[in-house]
């Protein structure tokens, strides 16, 4: 089979990352024959510089038209002075909107190999823990209605919580078909002790849930999972939520993993179609942008979503996330996760040695 992905290098170390998600896709090509073209696309920090638009037509209608966009960073504080439609990292909304890119799914694991990096206790990690948590991008205060002015006792500013029944079953169904694939068990967060769109949020997703007897549902308020999370994360497998709740959260579990660099993130629509970034895409460490020292394996772990949800292809991206095991266990690792006794690679050499260890799965297949 043959694929067209659209490349946005970003800002920073984007082209570093995503050139080595590239090549270790490649390899999957080549071991499980498949067909992989990757076309750059001008969008964002780039775009603007050239057409004062951070998403001209002619980007939009490539990423429209290709079968998935891999994205590799964006700095938020780029041509601060702009219109914030103007600016670079807007590009991301209008990605959202344009595809109608609704679910974020962010897998959080922490690797054995990797657990000294964790702020939890060996007690608590155990054999380590892997958590997928499934945001909505569609409604709530990241994507409603927003005011800004002046009242009766000064400046005053609204933002709007606005859900309906078709977003929220969006997710859940999301959330539902996933969890068939991994633990049969699906948590969703709200806050529906007060909130009416956390009522409507919660009422909503166990109708869903009829369809998926199968699964098991729990309900839970997010400020209990806030701290039942960091005392028992093995309580959890997939963790349904709203845009602003999932935001947060899903920022603090991946800091309890103690490696957010080795995390990637997808962004899709109904149909699977999306964009595919690193976990922390928002990376502004300008000390090490050009010096071969960024960790990749988010970006490359990506590329296994990006197989796994918009492709189909289940064994290339298990093969991937197996290489990547393969060479943590093995203790290669780039500066931001070194230990003690640690061979301490660059970007390039992790590409390279997670590519190598793609060729040596295949033919344990054969």
């Amino acid at each position: 089979m043959a694929y067209n992905i659209s490349v946005i290098y970003g800002d920073g170390i984007g082209k570093e990352i995503v050139d080595q998600a590239i090549k270790v896709m490649n390899e999957v090509g080549n071991v499980f024959h498949h067909t992989f073209h990757f076309e750059r696309c001008e969008a964002g920090t780039e775009a603007v510089q050239k057409y004062g638009e951070p998403l001209p037509d002619k980007s939009l209608k490539q990423c429209q038209e290709s079968d998935a966009i891999l994205l590799g960073s964006l700095w938020l504080d780029k041509y601060p002075e702009l219109p914030q439609e103007k600016r670079p990292s807007y590009v991301l909304s209008l990605l959202r909107k344009k595809l109608e890119l609704t679910i974020n799914l962010r897998p959080i694991s922490v690797y054995k190999s990797l657990a000294e990096l964790s702020p939890l206790k060996n007690s608590i990690i155990g054999e380590g823990f892997n958590i997928l948590m499934l945001r909505d991008l569609a409604g709530g205060m990241l994507m409603s209605k927003r005011y800004r002015g002046f009242g009766d006792h000064g400046k005053e500013a609204l933002d709007k919580e606005y859900y309906n029944e078709e977003m929220i079953k969006t997710n859940a169904c999301a959330a539902f078909e996933i969890a068939r694939g991994r633990s049969k068990k699906v948590t969703s967060l709200d806050k529906a002790v007060i909130l009416e769109s956390s009522k409507l949020w919660r009422e909503v997703v166990q109708e869903v849930s009829t369809d998926y007897r199968d699964v098991t549902l729990v309900n839970q308020y997010i400020d209990d999972a806030a701290a039942q999370v960091i005392t028992n994360p093995h309580n959890y497998d997939v963790i349904l939520t709203s845009g602003m709740f999932g935001d947060i959260l899903s920022d603090e579990i991946s800091a309890l993993a103690g490696t957010p660099n080795v995390l990637p993130s997808a962004e899709l629509n109904r149909q699977g179609k999306g964009l595919f970034t690193p976990n922390q895409i928002h990376n502004k460490d300008y000390s090490i942008v050009g010096k071969d020292i960024a960790n990749p394996i988010g970006s490359i772990l990506s590329g296994a979503m990006m197989l796994r949800f918009a492709f189909g292809l289940e064994e290339e991206s298990q093969a991937i996330e197996e290489a990547v095991r393969r060479v943590l266990d093995e203790n290669y690792a780039t500066k931001d996760i070194y230990l003690p006794g640690s061979k301490r690679i660059g970007t390039s050499e992790m590409g390279a040695i997670i590519s190598e260890k793609i060729r040596e799965i295949g033919k344990e297949l054969v």
